[in-house]
């Protein structure tokens, strides 16, 4: 369980160092944050993060920042951390905890706020979720021009959120430019929550399928994914999946000697 920044246990994976909790443990931080109105940054880390990460010093930065809590999101990171004797017994998803914190959220009365993807995909996520929690409050939504943004720009966007009363901003701008993002504008932002969320607001708008669990709970959601999208996806999968397997395989190779 995540109680306060002090005590959270980590474990580094190839530099990156991932939290060792649950979704329990997540959304109390979310709701611990929001309570004390101490800011935090989550992330949710799978192996293709992992390994930008290594040649993508603003992207470790991000990940490693003091306040940002990443999480593991794949198994293959679960297994890793398990073969230093850490206690994790599941993966924390990000589409996962989007659910559940917006279950949580409708009972607690949290705001939220989006920004990334496309207009019509944060239509379809608010119909959606308004759907199933009523009682959500969604302060507000913004999907940026594909392009880097001016610092005028910038300075509007964050004061638009600002603006909004959201106690938590959701992030999905895809690996490494979200975390960068967060990294960059979280000291601008007065929510206590800060996510980069990845493709949750695909899923839930219902514009891209989830894989099954069975092949979630067995590592082989990047097979499902591969075989949508084989053309933007093949670079991601066939080279760095075989590349964390031998990286990680050296290094605890490395520390057993040691």
């Amino acid at each position: 369980m995540i109680n306060n920044k002090s005590q959270i246990e980590r474990c580094d994976i190839l530099g990156v160092n991932l939290t060792v909790t649950d979704y329990n443990g997540v959304v109390e931080a979310i709701h611990n944050a929001i309570e004390t109105n101490i800011q935090i940054r989550l992330n949710f880390s799978n192996v293709h993060v992992v390994m930008m990460a290594q040649n993508n010093p603003e992207l470790l930065k991000a990940l490693n920042h003091p306040a940002a809590l990443s999480q593991p999101d794949g198994m293959p990171l679960v297994w890793a951390m398990k073969t230093y004797g850490k206690k994790i017994s599941d993966r924390v998803y990000g589409p996962d905890t989007f659910e559940l914190c917006m279950k949580k959220s409708a009972e607690l009365g949290f705001k939220h706020y989006f920004y990334g993807s496309a207009d019509k995909t944060l239509n379809l996520l608010r119909k959606n979720l308004k759907e199933k929690f009523p009682n959500l409050e969604i302060s507000g939504t913004y999907a940026p021009p594909f392009r880097p943004l001016s610092p005028e720009e910038e300075s509007d966007i964050a004061k638009k959120i600002n603006e909004s009363g959201a106690n938590i901003v959701w992030v999905g701008l895809g690996a490494p430019k979200q975390e960068i993002w967060v990294d960059k504008m979280a000291p601008y932002l007065s929510a206590p929550v800060v996510i980069a969320i990845g493709a949750a607001f695909d899923f839930h708008a219902g514009t891209v399928k989830q894989a099954p669990d069975w092949m979630q709970d067995h590592g082989l959601e990047w097979l499902y994914r591969f075989i949508q999208e084989p053309r933007r996806l093949w670079f991601r999968y066939l080279y760095y999946n075989p590349l964390y397997i031998i990286k990680f395989s050296w290094e605890r190779l490395k520390g057993l000697k040691a």
